[in-house]
């Protein structure tokens, strides 16, 4: 056989890119269950329990199903399959995945990992103060309860005791316990923005012990992560289940469903409720920041993404929807017992999970023992969210540098050097003022617009420069029989599509953001902000120019070196089928050569 011919052979199953003798290998999910809940970890979270109700207590209630499940399909299933079934092709993270595909587009892998690395920095903020309700509720009556603490005020008012009182007015000014607890015991807000006030020591501590457990979550790599998710991804659905019955049982629960279920089409018009509907998709679904691509590169080779895809995301939408009322139930209860408008019971932003739970958890039996699990349920919703996160990264860095990171416990300290800079950043938000800081990054780091713009370049990567045709044979190749083509057909047209209008949309109608909707930021806020979008989005044309100034050859030449696959791809079986022709014509044609050489000698 000749020299090229068995190049072929050799080439086929190979990865240089792994690790060689003497190191460490990359792992696998142990069995296929924990691949599948530490995906539903990841991607069912706080989203689902704050962020979600949030966007539609701020977008009008139930108007936001409508962009939401257009997103839904239109992008959010044919992505999550997109980028799931990339790792589990290429065994590559979120950056080095791109370089096998498309060399030009491995920006979007650094972009992503950079909105990964900003998200894993503020979202953690959320674990310290649910640590700290957490180490409040054992004490003998839940601090949140009462208006008899140092910092409650004078218009503090116990708004369950008022049925004691028929002549009782309520003041106009009138608060809740609940809400004293996170404005002022929590939290402390300093009145003005640019006011820091002092570091939050139990904040800092409470964000310290945060820290330690995602570190010692995922230092053994997919061997810690694949076990730490039995528990992280199914308590917190008991928990929600109780709290789900709770709610509707109080009086005013119909009321919070009218508001949670009936949309106002008028808000259609406004494009910041279809920016939140996708960003929505791409944060709940962890869609476009490379942890899907990472989770799925530890998966084996036959495994049925595509199944596990469509399983995923309805029930992560299912949990929202269902996560929805039990919030929506309990908003209205609030809004009966003060006599208000639903809308006027909670300001938006992350104080909805710490009020409108809280209250609910303090109205039951032996609430201490309640507001323990529920808060343990928070904690463990955002925990296994944060820590496949920073797998994320370390899988992405480490796949970068194989034969250095994978000797001896580099790994182990790559992942410390990352959890330590993201804490030690983190410390401006457990401060006074770290809420203004909180709202930045949540605005503008994991920005709407930056994760439309990833998903439209991923989907026209994947389905005009690779080829949606051949992904989908590589689809096909690892599941063993054909998927619908519908999705091809999304990643093809509809999504690029419905990613770009809706990118353009909300560019032309984008207005800086608004603490509370009403205090405005100082240039320096705005400024940071536009940091943390654009660092992101422009690792992508950044790094394409790069690619195209190193590589040698003239423009076309290059771009098409730049746009070709790695040939240590994984084959479909029609390409391996090829080979085998080709190799089989090959023998064939050394045959007489090699009878002839045996005759002339004498053999």
């Amino acid at each position: 056989m000749d020299k090229d011919s068995l190049d072929v052979k050799l080439t086929v199953g190979t990865n240089p890119s792994l690790p060689g003798h003497g190191t460490e290998t990359r792992g696998e999910w142990s069995n296929k269950f924990e691949f599948i809940l530490a995906v539903a970890g990841q991607i069912i979270g706080l989203g689902n329990v704050w962020r979600f109700p949030y966007l539609c207590y701020k977008n009008g209630g139930g108007v936001f199903f409508i962009p939401y499940i257009l997103f839904l399909f239109a992008c959010g299933i044919p992505l999550f399959l997109l980028e799931t079934a990339l790792g589990q092709y290429t065994k590559q993270g979120g950056i080095t995945c791109w370089k096998k595909i498309c060399p030009i587009f491995q920006g979007l892998g650094f972009g992503s990992q950079v909105v990964v690395l900003y998200s894993s920095i503020y979202y953690i903020i959320i674990l310290a103060w649910s640590f700290l309700y957490l180490l409040s509720s054992f004490a003998s009556e839940l601090p949140w309860a009462g208006c008899k603490h140092s910092w409650n005020t004078e218009t503090c008012m116990e708004f369950d005791q008022m049925a004691r009182y028929d002549n009782m007015t309520v003041p106009a000014n009138a608060t809740s316990p609940v809400r004293e607890f996170w404005e002022r015991r929590i939290l402390n807000l300093t009145p003005a923005i640019g006011d820091f006030g002092n570091m939050r020591w139990e904040l800092v501590l409470c964000l310290l012990l945060s820290w330690v457990i995602c570190y010692f979550c995922v230092w053994k790599g997919v061997k810690s992560t694949g076990k730490v998710v039995y528990f992280t991804a199914t308590f917190p659905y008991v928990m929600l289940f109780v709290l789900l019955i709770r709610g509707l049982t109080l009086p005013g629960a119909i009321d919070g469903i009218k508001f949670y279920m009936y949309p106002d089409s008028s808000r259609l018009s406004d494009p910041q409720v279809w920016m939140d509907a996708g960003t929505q998709i791409f944060y709940s679904y962890a869609i476009c920041i490379g942890c899907l691509t990472a989770l799925g590169s530890y998966n084996k080779y036959n495994n049925d993404c595509y199944k596990d895809s469509l399983f995923l995301c309805l029930l992560n939408s299912l949990t929202s929807f269902v996560a929805g009322f039990a919030i929506f139930s309990v908003l209205g209860f609030m809004a009966y017992e003060q006599n208000t408008h639903i809308s006027e019971v909670a300001e938006s932003g992350p104080g909805l999970a710490f009020i409108a739970y809280p209250r609910a958890v303090s109205m039951m039996p032996f609430p201490q023992l309640w507001a323990i699990f529920f808060f343990i349920m928070i904690i463990l919703l955002g925990l296994d969210s944060q820590f496949v996160g920073l797998e994320a990264i370390v899988t992405a860095i480490s796949d970068l540098y194989p034969a250095f990171f994978f000797i001896g416990h580099r790994r182990k300290l790559l992942l410390l050097a990352i959890s330590v800079f993201c804490f030690l950043i983190g410390l401006m938000m457990v401060t006074d003022g770290g809420l203004y800081i909180f709202q930045l990054f949540d605005y503008y780091a994991c920005s709407g617009m930056t994760l439309l713009l990833f998903a439209f370049l991923q989907s026209l990567c994947m389905a005009w420069v690779y080829g949606a045709d051949r992904f989908y044979e590589n689809i096909e190749d690892m599941i063993g029989y054909k998927p619908l083509p519908l999705t091809k057909y999304c990643l093809k047209y509809t999504t690029p599509f419905v990613c770009m209008g809706t990118f353009l949309f909300s560019v032309i109608k984008f207005s800086p953001l608004k603490f509370n909707n009403t205090m405005e930021y100082p240039w320096w806020g705005i400024a940071l902000g536009w940091f943390f979008t654009l660092s992101s989005t422009l690792m992508v044309p950044i790094w394409g120019l790069y690619k195209i100034y190193i590589t040698p050859g003239t423009l076309r030449q290059r771009i098409i070196i730049l746009c070709t696959p790695a040939e240590d791809l994984p084959l479909t079986k029609s390409k391996k089928k090829d080979f085998k022709l080709l190799s089989v014509s090959s023998d064939l044609t050394e045959t007489p050569s090699n009878i002839c050489s045996a005759t002339s000698f004498g053999i």
